[in-house]
């Protein structure tokens, strides 16, 4: 019997192909709106989360100021000093690696080539917190820390922008009045999860950035500080630690905001992934609203036939057919209506997601558990609109159906 509804369903929906086109468009939109937002929303909080473990390994990050990027606020508070690191250093357990850190952003020049670029003073040990890898080359070392070497290693957005292709090992740039050799080129990053080109850098040893570039003769003279927790140990922990050990060199008393802030990232991350999640949510029940709005056009569609197939339903009822039958058959209808719909809405959802994952540089993460219950949704909006109709068909007396023209 569901088997013959099925099928008169079908011949029903061939009968009428543009109709039934208009009829499911909403159903199509709401389904491949739905599953599309929530596939982008997923990759992109997937790769927010590789972006930023990307920066590092258990990665802790101290900064001056309250705040993190480029609104934190850092007016007018003191930066860190040696003194600070080595008491770092010597007193938190749980650190693996730990590197002070200066930055500048200043021109860099090669022969007739310039470009704008962030340059990072800091320790050999930088490289393992942040998961550098050298493509060519070497890191410098702590002799060249130690005596100030003019040299650096870069990114490959500076090789491309300044050496093109060339073979940039041994080459000199200029940064600002000091000329500094290259002798290490970076593997590449990417973006971060804050839409940083990680490739668009020079690092070189503090000493040489601090005596050549930014000339500082403070002592308060590190912008902040990366700190890699052992693998083991709580991060969260390390953290109470530094805060509680940098509230007392930096004499705050107990009503004293800190003028200083510690990041785990990994808590960034996962901030940064709960907004997306919540973006998501939200846009896939504005998107659901359209599935609604299908079944209300399914709802309408599925009256007009019963009016036109009245007279069909008074010879089937006359014939011997029984009301739940006919509610059956127009049930089965709606739901194949809507049920088309929900397909043609999966396979459009699977080439927006495919197409803007590449045109986004998104991972694509198929999720077989959201085209389920999307397709189920579409089923389901089928039987609540189209029983109203069905019921309507089955109410009919046969005598007056008969009667109808």
């Amino acid at each position: 019997m569901l088997w013959n509804a099925f099928v008169i369903a079908l011949r029903e929906i061939r009968r009428n192909l543009l109709r039934a086109f208009l009829t499911v468009i909403g159903v199509v939109i709401g389904v491949a709106a739905v599953i599309t937002l929530v596939t982008l929303g997923r990759g992109a909080t997937e790769m927010v989360k590789s972006q930023i473990s990307g920066l590092g390994s258990n990665l802790l990050v101290m900064r001056p100021g309250q705040g993190f990027g480029p609104r934190s606020s850092s007016a007018g508070v003191p930066l860190f000093n040696q003194g600070d690191i080595d008491a770092i250093r010597d007193q938190v357990p749980g650190i693996q690696w730990l590197s002070p850190v200066g930055q500048k952003n200043v021109s860099t020049i090669y022969l007739q080539a310039a470009r704008n670029t962030n340059i990072t003073g800091t320790t050999s040990q930088y490289f393992l917190i942040g998961k550098w890898n050298l493509v060519d080359g070497r890191f410098f070392t702590e002799a060249d820390e130690l005596s100030g070497s003019a040299v650096c290693v870069i990114g490959q957005t500076v090789r491309s922008s300044l050496f093109g292709n060339e073979d940039p090992i041994g080459k000199k740039i200029r940064i600002q009045n000091a000329s500094v050799e290259i002798i290490g080129l970076l593997s590449p990053k990417g973006q971060t999860g804050f839409g940083q080109d990680q490739d668009d850098t020079v690092i070189m040893p503090l000493t040489t950035l601090q005596r050549r570039i930014t000339g500082r003769t403070s002592k308060q003279n590190i912008d902040q500080v990366m700190i890699s927790g052992a693998d083991n140990y709580d991060t969260d922990v390390i953290v109470d630690d530094i805060t509680s050990l940098m509230r007392s060199r930096r004499n705050l008393q107990g009503s004293e905001e800190n003028n200083f802030s510690v990041f785990d990232t990994r808590q960034i991350a996962d901030a940064v992934s709960s907004s997306v999640k919540v973006m998501t949510t939200l846009l896939g029940w504005v998107a659901g609203v359209s599935l609604l709005v299908g079944g209300i056009g399914i709802m309408n569609i599925m009256l007009v036939s019963v009016t036109e197939r009245t007279r069909e339903i008074g010879i089937r009822l006359a014939i011997g057919a029984r009301a739940r039958e006919v509610l059956l058959q127009f049930l089965v209808e709606a739901i194949t209506l809507s049920s088309v719909g929900g397909v043609a809405g999966i396979a459009l959802a699977t080439g927006l997601c495919i197409g803007l994952s590449k045109l986004s540089q998104l991972p694509f993460l198929f999720d077989p558990v959201i085209n389920i219950i999307a397709f189920v949704f579409s089923a389901a909006i089928g039987i609540l609109f189209g029983y109203m109709p069905a019921r309507r068909a089955a109410a009919l007396d046969p005598i007056e159906a008969l009667r109808h023209e």
